[in-house]
């Protein structure tokens, strides 16, 4: 039995490290090249979707939260290009555009990825579950505010900086309810899915023109701003 003096907390900077985790081992194995983020953390009082490319997902059980990602357009192209060329794809067959609806179906099924290696990893750490919806991804040329849906009952929100090997520059923020997880007692960790595993899936999805998460239409995409006061 462990004492009190014993006791880990696991609190919303732990939550964080392990979604930045997340997001640098699915991206680092998808590109086959090296993505960083910043030691330093911003506290922010709201999360939205900012241009260029705008992603986000929701998730509920264990605890409530909204994550968004936010990709420049370079960002974006580099990510995209890195990975459908790892996946053998001809250098002249790529999209040229970050506006393409390849692009964003790509860059969903990375956040998915990603989403998918956090929730393993949650169950794993902290024995509890969490369930997300779908990814939804925005090709953006204006900031939408979000909210979630469940209202929190005290808002934590936080962003990052992430940087690909070309320097570009992309975002994540987070907005949970503020939480802690307190360990009362040993347990055994299970191991959360490898990286290249989850890569190998969605490559054999992708081939199959299964992407889990597509690109919003045009039309989805004003109703969807609409929904959001836009």
């Amino acid at each position: 039995m462990i004492t009190k003096e014993e006791r880990v907390v696991y609190g919303t900077e732990d939550l964080l490290t392990t979604l930045c985790s997340s997001v640098t081992r699915v991206l680092n194995v998808a590109s086959q090249s090296r993505i960083t983020y910043s030691a330093m953390v911003q506290r922010i009082t709201k999360v939205g979707l900012k241009p260029d490319i705008g992603c986000f997902v929701l998730f509920d059980g264990g605890f409530t939260g909204l994550v968004v990602l936010n990709f420049s357009a370079e960002a974006a192209m580099e990510i995209y290009e890195r990975y459908m060329l790892s996946m053998g794809m001809p250098k002249s067959e790529l999209a040229s555009s970050f506006t393409s609806d390849e692009v964003a179906n790509i860059m969903g099924e990375l956040m998915n990825q990603i989403v998918g290696d956090f929730t393993g990893k949650v169950r794993s750490e902290l024995h509890t579950n969490i369930t997300q919806n779908q990814p939804k991804m925005l090709v953006l040329n204006k900031q939408v505010t979000l909210s979630v849906d469940t209202p929190l009952d005290r808002p934590e929100m936080r962003r990052v900086s992430f940087f690909t090997e070309r320097n570009n520059i992309f975002y994540l923020e987070l907005a949970i309810d503020r939480t802690e997880f307190i360990k009362l007692h040993d347990f055994e960790k299970t191991e959360a899915e490898d990286p290249d595993t989850l890569l190998e899936r969605e490559q054999a999805a992708h081939k199959a023109a299964t992407a889990p998460a597509q690109a919003i239409s045009s039309d989805d995409a004003d109703e969807l701003l609409k929904s959001l006061g836009m």
